[in-house]
C-alpha cells in the first residue's frame, strides 16, 4: 500500500513538473537556484554536485535539473500560473561547462499521515533527450527511514540516494553527484 501511495504521489507531482514544459529553452537558467522561502526556513540546506554523462567521468554540460519538495510540514503547496499547476517549493538549474550545480533549499518535512519519508524529487533533462525522473533524495537523519527500508534499498543497490548533510557555517551542506542514464537521442 505504501508503495502504491508513493508511486501515485510521484506520478501526480510529475504532472505538475515545470521541466515537462516545452518552453525550457526560453528560460535564462544558471547553475545555481534558491527554493522559495529558503531564507525563512530553520533547516537550510545547500545541495551541490556535478552531473556526469553515463560514463560517470565526463561532466554533463547544459543539463537541466529540476527539484520539487514538500514544505517543512510535509505538505506540497500547489500554485497556479498561466493555467498550469506547479509545486511552490521547486528549483531549476542548468549545469555549467563543468557539470556543476547548486541548490539552496531546506530539509522537507515528512507527511506522517501517509508514512512518507522526507524527500526531494529530482528530474533531469539532457539536450536532445527525454527527461529522466531520478530516484528521490532521502535524508539519513529521517526517523522514518527505518532499518527495514535501508535493507530493501541496499538490496537494490540504491543507498546513494540518501543524503548525509553536515553543518557548515550555520547551514547544512551536502555533495550530491549524479550520473545520467544512457539514452538514445530523440530524432526530430
Amino acid at each position: 500500500m505504501k508503495t502504491i501511495l508513493t508511486f501515485c504521489m510521484v506520478l501526480i507531482l510529475g504532472t505538475f513538473s515545470l521541466i515537462a514544459q516545452d518552453n525550457l529553452q526560453d528560460l535564462q537558467l544558471t547553475n545555481t537556484d534558491t527554493i522559495p522561502d529558503f531564507q525563512t526556513k530553520a533547516e537550510k540546506l545547500k545541495i551541490s554536485g556535478t552531473i556526469y554523462e553515463s560514463d560517470g567521468i565526463t561532466p554533463a554540460k547544459d543539463v537541466i535539473l529540476y527539484i520539487e519538495q514538500a514544505d517543512e510540514n510535509g505538505d506540497f503547496e500547489l500554485r497556479k500560473k498561466n493555467d498550469e499547476k506547479y509545486v511552490f517549493h521547486h528549483g531549476l538549474i542548468k549545469t555549467d561547462a563543468d557539470g556543476k550545480y547548486t541548490f539552496y533549499t531546506f530539509i522537507p518535512g515528512n507527511d506522517r499521515r501517509y508514512n512518507q519519508l522526507k524527500q526531494i524529487f529530482p528530474t533531469v533533462k539532457v539536450p536532445e533527450q527525454k527527461q529522466q525522473i531520478l530516484p528521490s533524495f532521502l535524508f539519513e537523519s529521517d526517523p522514518m527511514l527505518t532499518r527495514k527500508c535501508l535493507k530493501r534499498m541496499a538490496k537494490k543497490d540504491d543507498l546513494t540516494r540518501i543524503l548525509k548533510p553536515k553543518k557548515q557555517d550555520g547551514m547544512l551542506v551536502v555533495q550530491k553527484d549524479i550520473v545520467l542514464q544512457e539514452q538514445i537521442a530523440i530524432t526530430k
